[in-house]
């Protein structure tokens, strides 16, 4: 069945062609975060290498491109609308594959800030809000599951895509390697994309138009936003997936320098990679699941276990007991990028999947930006990471009861 064809088979059949289209997501997720999302690391060590620039001047333009990332995200599923799926997954790659190109050109920290407001651009349409969205228009029963297995590209670009990027730079220097890291995207991507990504089944395309006529009561965007910022349940599930992802994102960024001081840089690296691994396995496995469990509880307990993992983390010096709470710790990450969207299709009307999706996103984003910046901070004012790691584990457990509140049922005219 072509993409674009009428639904003929059922979500749960491997002949459905939704499930190309998890296919093309997975590919875009591992482009955009090996170079949007983890690529920023390699790109600070390489521009203070080659430029001499100081650490706050890159970082600060990695903060900027964030927060001007999260903006664009809010009105994703605007673009979604207007211009269809394959027009905003193309839009998201050139963006990503120029910026990604431009930055071994760049000779002036103002390029830098112009590069990564490119480089956010296709950000936000390579990343979490943009398979999600994508996603949205093809799947409905089976919408947790095709979000999980898309979203391992996030994973498997951590896994392979930066150790490749280093080894470029190391074959073909930074310029090359960014040139070559570009072409490869646009490649392998584009083509995927112009074949399989066609106009979403009619059935799923109640809020995302595309090429098809919207709803006629359908609220506007605006107006979605406007009610979510009134709803408890919203701003439940909202402020509680801000304050564990700006724990969990600024834990992950000094790990390395946590454990390099207890069990070595080259072990430290291994627990990263673990909790990487573990991030894979606990998306396949709750993907199977996901869409029949109760995924504020699910949230809940994800957050708590994490709070744990961070106790054994800053209180064990034991290599082996410390390597099980890195695991534990990664067994959730995966997950909680891909609940949210689950828990607004959950709980809110179907024609404000999109808005609220992409709003989460926004909000989220902009939380974490300032993780690592403030984990840096509190180590420097207390002198160990202890003081700010309890901070992240105490923002966990806030988390676990937050999400727990679902405010009043909404009317299924939300």
């Amino acid at each position: 069945m072509h993409a674009s064809s009428p639904i003929a088979l059922d979500e749960t059949s491997i002949r459905y062609g939704g499930w190309r289209i998890v296919g093309v997501c997975f590919l875009v997720a591992t482009f955009g975060w090996a170079l949007g999302f983890y690529g920023q690391s390699v790109y600070l060590a390489e521009l203070q290498r080659v430029h001499g620039w100081p650490a706050s001047t890159i970082s600060g333009a990695t903060t900027f491109f964030y927060l001007f990332g999260a903006l664009l995200v809010a009105f994703l599923s605007e673009a979604m609308r207007a211009f269809g799926p394959r027009n905003c997954l193309l839009a998201g790659v050139v963006a990503m594959a120029a910026a990604t190109a431009l930055l071994g050109q760049i000779t002036a920290p103002w390029q830098l800030y112009a590069v990564n407001a490119l480089l956010a651009l296709g950000w936000a349409g390579t990343s979490l809000g943009a398979v999600t969205n994508t996603l949205g228009l093809w799947f409905d029963r089976k919408r947790g599951m095709a979000i999980s297995l898309a979203l391992n590209g996030a994973s498997f670009g951590g896994i392979v895509g930066v150790p490749l990027l280093v080894v470029a730079i190391g074959g073909f220097g930074f310029a090359g390697a960014t040139i070559a890291a570009a072409v490869a995207m646009i490649v392998l991507l584009v083509p995927v994309i112009l074949i399989f990504v066609g106009r979403p089944p009619r059935a799923s395309s109640v809020a995302f138009a595309g090429n098809s006529t919207p709803v006629a009561d359908a609220p506007s965007s605006s107006q979605i936003r406007a009610r979510a910022f009134r709803d408890i349940g919203f701003l439940t599930l909202a402020i509680a997936f801000a304050l564990v992802l700006f724990a969990q994102v600024g834990f992950i960024v000094h790990l390395i320098s946590f454990l390099d001081p207890v069990i070595g840089r080259e072990r430290a690296a291994v627990a990263v990679s673990l909790l990487t691994l573990m991030a894979v396995v606990g998306r396949v496995l709750f993907s199977t699941v996901i869409d029949r469990l109760n995924q504020r509880l699910a949230s809940a307990i994800s957050f708590v276990s994490q709070a744990l993992a961070l106790t054994v983390i800053i209180n064990s010096r034991n290599e082996a007991l410390l390597f099980c709470a890195c695991a534990l710790f990664g067994f959730s990450v995966g997950n909680l990028i891909t609940l949210p969207a689950l828990i607004v299709q959950r709980e809110f009307d179907a024609r404000s999947f999109g808005v609220l999706v992409s709003l989460i996103t926004a909000v989220t984003q902009v939380t974490y930006a300032f993780g690592p910046g403030i984990i840096g901070l509190l180590r420097d004012a207390s002198g160990s990471y202890a003081v700010p790691f309890y901070v992240c584990m105490s923002l966990q457990l806030i988390a676990a009861v937050l999400i727990m509140v679902r405010g009043r049922k909404q009317m299924p005219s939300w």
